[in-house]
C-alpha cells in the first residue's frame, strides 16, 4: 500500500542521512588507504579475527597519521604536526603496532614510531615513557614472527639513538630474546650489529649489561 510504501522510504531516507553524517565526522572520514586495501584495513569484517587494540584504534581514527600511496613508495600523512601531538599514549601505541602483520599497519606503526622520535624535544618526551614502552618492545622481540622481531629490533635501535644511557636501566629485559635470535644464524648479524649500537649510544656502562646476558659479546671499543 502507499503506507507501506510511504514508511519504507522514511525508512531508506533515515538510513542514508545517517551514513551522511558519519561521513562527515573527521574520525571516521575514509581514508586513502581504505578503498586500495579494503581487506586489509577493515577489521570488523565478517570472518575476521578481533581486532587488535592499535587496529581498532586505527580504524576509529585514533592514530593521527595515514597511509598515502606513491607511484615510487608509501608515506605518512599527518592530519597535524607530529610535533604537537601528545607522545602519552601515541608513541606506546604505535609501538604495540609494530607487532601487526596486515598492511596498512605494519607501514604506519613503524614510520609512525620512526617519525615521532625525530621531532624536537623527542628524548624528553619519550624518557618518562621507557618503563611502559620498553616492555611493548620485548613483545616484538620476543614474536615469533621474522619481520615482526625485524621491526621490534629497529624501534630498539631508533630509541636508544635518541635516548642514550637513559635505557641502560631497562635494558636486561630486552637481552634474553636478543640472544635466541643471535643463535639463530638468519639474524646473528642484524643483531649483533644492534648490540654494537645499543653500546656506541648508551656508552660504556653497557657493556657490562650486555654481557651479563650474552657473555659472548665483544665490545665495539
Amino acid at each position: 500500500s502507499n503506507v507501506l510504501r510511504m514508511s519504507s522510504g522514511i525508512k531508506i531516507k533515515t538510513k542514508t542521512a545517517a551514513r551522511k553524517s558519519k561521513t562527515c565526522s573527521p574520525q571516521s572520514q575514509a581514508k586513502p588507504s581504505d578503498k586500495l586495501n579494503p581487506k586489509t584495513i577493515d577489521p570488523f569484517g565478517p570472518y575476521s579475527q578481533p581486532p587488535t587494540a592499535f587496529a581498532a584504534t586505527y580504524a576509529r581514527g585514533g592514530i593521527p597519521c595515514r597511509l598515502v600511496h606513491g607511484s615510487v613508495k608509501h608515506k605518512l600523512q599527518w592530519d597535524c604536526l607530529p610535533e604537537t601531538v601528545p607522545f602519552d599514549p601515541l608513541l606506546i601505541t604505535l609501538a604495540e603496532g609494530l607487532r601487526e602483520t596486515k598492511h596498512p599497519y605494519t607501514f604506519v606503526s613503524k614510520e609512525g614510531f620512526k617519525e615521532l622520535l625525530l621531532v624536537e624535544g623527542a628524548a624528553e618526551k619519550a624518557i618518562p615513557l621507557l618503563p611502559r614502552l620498553v616492555p611493548v618492545l620485548k613483545a616484538s622481540l620476543a614474536h615469533a614472527d621474522d619481520e615482526v622481531f625485524g621491526r621490534g629490533l629497529d624501534a630498539l635501535v631508533q630509541l636508544s639513538a635518541l635516548v642514550g644511557p637513559s635505557l641502560n636501566d631497562h635494558l636486561k629485559l630486552l637481552l634474553t630474546n636478543l640472544l635466541k635470535r643471535l643463535m639463530d644464524k638468519k639474524f646473528r648479524e642484524k643483531v649483533t650489529v644492534a648490540l654494537q649500537k645499543l653500546e656506541q649510544y648508551g656508552g660504556k656502562g653497557t657493556v657490562a649489561i650486555i654481557k651479563s646476558k650474552i657473555p659472548t659479546y665483544s665490545s665495539v671499543y
